[in-house]
């Protein structure tokens, strides 16, 4: 790889590393072709990405960066998992990781905060940011709906004590 392209690989890596909602570094040793293209398309499903990069230069795009303490990670054949959702990377790569042993967590970062495997797996047992706004809409939703019930059961009361005594009647 020439001077140029590390620079340009650098470069990539640090938007990355900057821009991403939340990083999680896995070991892929033993992974086939066909495996990481699976880890790829999930990964793509639920909006976030995977790139492999040399050691060395992750390191250098890490430099001077809020999660810089994440590079005793990179050490051996290293994935990195990123997305602007700060759960979506580690949900993903915390599922397949149960599914196929092959692929390892070693940690990541979510802004300053650098985490261990422990902190990943944490981070993937929050509800993702989709989860999170359908609950507060329910939440948000839910007196409105209590009040609807409270002033219409009168009204269905008195209607149904109509229609049992419609029905005694009539027999």
């Amino acid at each position: 790889m020439e001077r140029a392209q590390k620079a340009q690989v650098v470069e990539e890596l640090g938007h990355i590393f900057s821009d991403s909602g939340a990083i999680v570094v896995c070991h892929y040793k033993g992974l086939t072709v066909a495996e990481m293209t699976d880890l790829r398309a999930r990964m793509r499903d639920a909006g976030a990405q995977v790139r492999v990069a040399k050691n060395r230069l992750a390191k250098i795009a890490l430099e001077g960066t809020p999660s810089e303490g994440m590079n005793k990670f990179l050490t051996g054949p290293t994935v990195l998992a990123y997305s602007e959702d700060p759960v979506a990377p580690a949900k993903v790569a915390e599922a397949y990781a149960k599914e196929n042993d092959k692929l390892v967590i070693l940690g990541g970062a979510m802004g300053e905060e650098v985490m261990d495997e422990n902190g990943v797996k944490a981070l993937a047992a929050m509800p993702s940011r989709e989860e999170m706004l359908a609950q507060i809409a329910g939440m948000l939703g839910a007196p409105a709906s209590n009040l609807a019930s409270a002033i219409g059961a009168p009204a269905s009361n008195i209607a149904g004590i109509l229609s049992t005594l419609e029905e005694r009647d009539a027999a």
